[in-house]
């Protein structure tokens, strides 16, 4: 006959009571901490990436899209997205060449920054050069040359350089900045290159 002793059962239902108690304090306690180590990083791996050119290692955002139209439709529907996307179309164009289906304009980005009182102020403006190529159903958008506003020329390439001794956190943020702004040009863009719907003939 098997003797079961109640003291050591009731040994491990404390013990495992307390356990699991010590467990769920644990939890509750490293549960924020964690969640904060996990926001942390995935906030961190979404700054943006740069495009660069590997030819000159030089920042360049460039895209081909397949649309239904000719080339002479997208240099019409071009001129439209201009016009209605600047404030001075044709001062900031220097090329509008329908037969080779091709326009280059010059514009800036103005960037901005958290002062240390947390209010947001006016920063440096980048200014970038644009083309925009079409053939039938397709063209092609490529922005480069970003320069910095200054006297001297600077190259915003240099904002890359977390190891120069000038480096400025602030340019990190700048080079955000630039990438919403160029996925806010482009997707303008996109949305004047697409054909108008066909209107229904009103039979009656």
């Amino acid at each position: 006959m098997e003797i079961i002793h109640t003291s050591s059962i009731t040994f491990y239902v404390i013990f495992a009571t307390n356990f699991n108690n010590n467990i769920m304090r644990f939890v509750q306690f490293i549960g924020p901490a964690l969640l904060l180590i996990i926001l942390s990083s995935a906030a961190f791996a979404q700054k943006s990436e740069l495009p660069i050119n590997p030819d000159n290692s030089k920042i360049r955002f460039q895209e081909v899209i397949y649309e239904t139209g000719t080339k002479d439709e997208f240099f019409n529907r071009c001129i439209n997205w201009l016009n209605n996307y600047y404030k001075d179309p044709v001062r900031i164009t220097s090329v509008r060449d329908q037969p080779s289906g091709k326009i280059i304009g010059k514009h800036t980005i103005r960037l901005e920054y958290v002062g240390d009182d947390g209010v947001k102020r006016d920063g440096p403006s980048v200014f970038y050069e644009f083309t925009i190529e079409m053939r039938d159903d397709r063209y092609r958008y490529t922005i480069t040359d970003l320069l910095l506003r200054t006297a001297s020329r600077f190259e915003i390439e240099r904002w890359l350089d977390k190891d120069s001794p000038t480096y400025d956190e602030r340019w990190e943020d700048y080079l955000d900045q630039i990438v919403a702004y160029v996925n806010q040009w482009s997707e303008t863009l996109k949305e004047y290159m697409v054909p108008e719907p066909e209107k229904e003939e009103d039979i009656w």
